[in-house]
């Protein structure tokens, strides 16, 4: 049988990815002038299971690094699935959407490859890897105005794929750096469901006492976010990075700090403290209708109750050995923030996990680190890697490269 991709006008020959996916749609017994995305899921059922689902907590994360930018008339549509390719949320171009109705790119709907052939979710979940996916490429010809980028997203511990993200629209969906766009935002992703399971694990058991309900601690998310995310009495709210610089300061330093010395650890020495002063007015009525509770006090200024910061989880997981998790969610404190104080706190970070990893860690999450730009860049950690591997590993080629190029 004649692949119908070879037909498409305008196109000599398929590439490798595309070709082959078309293979099985056909090996699949699919009509590509039939083929319609089935409605899996829908009702309370949907609205059930996509609650319940890992992805759900990492909604937030998506919407305001993706949707955000996706909404009004951009013309781009963001999904997420889950790992069977079914569509949980979509979101985006209110316009766009009624009109991806008519193909059924709707939530609830069934866009894996054994469904519909070639698109970007389906085929990105069978291959395990992003892709981008150009109009005429989609097997369905119903689909073939459209183009979409879409990338599966794993749980860290397991390696297991949870979901798939996605972006479609027209051109602009498969652009140059969506496809990196995606691929970061998912990155982002997977270390918000592992921060959010570690730090909802369950203490240690211990003897059991008369149970007494306590409060859940605040905890505020500051990894790899420009801003803060606090999570207080089962919601969350964004903070500004100025006011997430100084709640992180303030749980870093819970004897409390002086108004001079806060000042001079969000602004810079020399900072006048009045202008601090007038920050901290913002940041109690911020607080007064979200988290009264968390209120900053004065003289010295200190918080009134704990703050847990998935700072702090980071550090409590490469306390315990946990390397491989520890690496995972590694991620620079507020990046975009220039404060001292969060500065120091991201050096600290890198020493401390640096420091941990040449320690005890296995060569495997060595190897894993000298993959990242810091690692990559550390000759103790590739000469300690290369003394860990065994004398004829086919690994040691790519780290004596990275070491001579080093010392070049």
């Amino acid at each position: 049988m004649v692949n119908p991709w070879m037909a498409l006008p305008g196109l000599e020959r398929a590439r490798t990815l595309v070709a082959e996916s078309w293979s099985r749609a056909e090996q699949g017994r699919l009509d590509p002038e039939r083929v319609s995305a089935p409605l899996r899921l829908d009702g309370d059922g949907l609205r059930a299971y996509r609650d319940s689902h890992p992805l759900a907590s990492a909604m937030p994360a998506i919407r305001r690094l993706l949707v955000d930018d996706a909404e009004g008339d951009s013309g781009i549509l963001v999904a997420v699935g889950d790992s069977r390719g079914r569509l949980l949320w979509v979101e985006g171009d209110a316009a766009l959407k009624s009109r991806a109705e008519h193909m059924l790119f709707v939530e609830g709907a069934d866009w894996s490859e054994q469904a519909v052939g070639t698109s970007a979710p389906g085929t990105a979940l069978a291959l395990d890897h992003g892709l981008q996916i150009h109009a005429g490429e989609h097997f369905a010809h119903r689909v073939q105005q459209w183009s979409c980028t879409a990338v599966p997203i794993h749980d860290l511990q397991t390696g297991a794929v949870l979901g798939v993200l996605d972006i479609t629209g027209g051109a602009e969906a498969v652009g140059p750096r969506t496809l990196s766009l995606v691929e970061a935002t998912a990155e982002v992703v997977e270390r918000e469901i592992l921060l959010t399971r570690l730090l909802a694990a369950p203490p240690p058991r211990r003897r059991r006492r008369a149970a007494i309900a306590q409060p859940a601690t605040p905890r505020l998310r500051i990894l790899g976010r420009d801003t803060g995310r606090l999570d207080v009495g089962g919601t969350s709210v964004e903070l500004s990075t100025r006011h997430a610089e100084i709640l992180a300061l303030l749980s870093r330093h819970p004897e409390g700090l002086s108004a001079e010395a806060l000042a001079d650890a969000v602004y810079g020495t020399d900072a006048a403290p009045v202008t601090l002063r007038a920050e901290m007015v913002r940041l109690r009525k911020r607080l007064a209708s979200v988290a009264p509770d968390l209120i900053p006090l004065t003289r010295p200024y200190r918080l009134p109750t704990p703050l847990a910061t998935d700072a702090h989880g980071l550090l409590a997981l490469l306390d315990r050995g946990a390397h491989r998790a520890a690496l995972a969610a590694a991620a620079p404190v507020l990046p975009g923030s220039s404060a001292p104080g969060i500065e120091e706190i991201r050096a600290e970070h890198r020493q401390r996990l640096r420091e941990s990893l040449l320690e005890c860690a296995s060569v495997d999450i060595l190897i894993s680190y000298a993959q990242t730009p810091e690692g990559a860049n550390d000759a103790e950690i590739l000469s300690t890697a290369l003394q860990l591997l065994p004398r004829r590993s086919p690994r040691r080629a790519a780290l004596v490269t990275q070491l001579a190029a080093l010392e070049s």
